[in-house]
């Protein structure tokens, strides 16, 4: 078993249950970790044999793309889209974080990780 991290998928996107959120939009960070197996890819040398990672980054702001008042239904989307399109996948993890998310405080990012693994 292997991991494969895309770390900081920088996206524009317009997340939020403030009305406001949906209109002005605001920045994103989204951290994706999968765990699948890389011992073919790591002897061919074949990217047929691995998880492309620009497979993943495509998918990831397609996903962010869809307005969503929860970062945990952007973050359970992009999981669905992940076990559904890239059969080599067998656990996942992806976190989606709002930047300068507008709460009373001086908050730098809220975060929300969800992780699943293929069954059966």
């Amino acid at each position: 078993m292997g991991k494969i991290k895309l770390e900081n998928i920088r996206v524009y996107a317009y997340h939020g249950c403030l009305k406001e959120e949906s209109i002005v939009g605001s920045d994103y960070r989204v951290d994706v970790l999968l765990h699948c197996d890389l011992k073919k890819a790591s002897h061919s040398d074949d990217l047929a044999h691995t998880v492309d990672y620009v497979h993943i980054n495509r998918l990831v702001k397609e996903e962010m793309k869809i307005p969503s008042k929860l970062l945990e239904h952007v973050a359970k989307r992009i999981l669905d889209r992940i076990f559904c399109e890239l059969s080599e996948v067998m656990r996942a993890k992806v976190s989606v974080s709002k930047i300068n998310p507008p709460i009373d405080g001086d908050v730098e990012m809220v975060t929300v990780s969800l992780k699943e693994k293929r069954t059966a």
